[in-house]
């Protein structure tokens, strides 16, 4: 029965999910590349269509992402719908941003201090980079939501839970409201914040670095309240 089903699968699907193995099988992280579009239709042995029908596919669940000129990539948003909670239909406003920071204190500074617990040496270079991106784009005045998001994503990995990882996409969608409701005022804050977060991981301290985070997202609650 199941051999059956197989057979019946279409070619582009079978070829998502071999691109879905070779990603497993070579622990790919967010941001690698893949092979091009003609060494997977080598490796999979199915026509060059075929792998920009599963790639597509790949693109429209939020596993792949194509940069125009560069290439495809495994895509930092883990396979997570663009508006999993159904936000679009709230409105984006100071309340809507209230309610995702207050969930974002519930979880984020028990997150922070499962990173400092287990954090590896490879975890920390990949969030201290990530730090230090923010910190130049800040500095020269360009935009830092993405990286920003980044950056609470390497914390993340560094706590070493899978379900958080998947989560933290979910929950820090909210940091480009946070961003238009305090009208950006935060961006000295946010630069020091980050680095005493990122510092106390690094030190391995658990108690730094969970009330470090509830300093960084208490900074930008009160300036949500002081906008309403």
């Amino acid at each position: 029965m199941n051999e059956k089903k197989e057979k019946a699968k279409p070619l582009a699907q079978k070829a998502a999910e071999e691109i879905i193995k070779i990603i497993k099988e070579n622990k790919m992280e967010p941001g690698d590349r893949l092979k091009n579009e003609y060494e997977l239709a080598e490796l999979l042995n199915v026509g060059r269509g075929t792998v920009r029908e599963a790639i597509r596919s790949l693109v429209s669940k939020n596993i792949l992402e194509v940069r125009q000129g560069a290439g495809t990539f495994v895509s930092y948003k883990n396979g997570i719908p663009e508006d999993p909670l159904g936000l679009a239909f709230e409105g984006l406003n100071e309340s809507l941003a209230l309610d995702m920071m207050d969930v974002r204190l519930m979880l984020e500074p028990e997150i922070a201090a499962l990173a400092a617990m287990n954090a590896t040496s490879r975890q920390i270079d990949l969030m201290l980079e990530q730090c230090q991106k923010v910190e130049d784009l800040i500095k020269a005045n360009m935009p830092y939501r993405q990286e920003d998001v980044l950056f609470h994503q390497r914390v993340a990995e560094c706590s070493g839970n899978r379900v958080v990882v998947k989560l933290i996409p979910v929950i820090t969608s909210s940091v480009q409201l946070n961003i238009g409701v305090t009208r950006d005022r935060y961006k000295a804050q946010t630069v020091t914040e980050h680095r005493a977060i990122a510092e106390a991981i690094v030190n391995h301290d658990v108690y730094k670095a969970k009330y470090s985070m509830v300093s960084h997202l208490n900074i930008l609650r009160t300036g949500i309240l002081e906008n309403q």
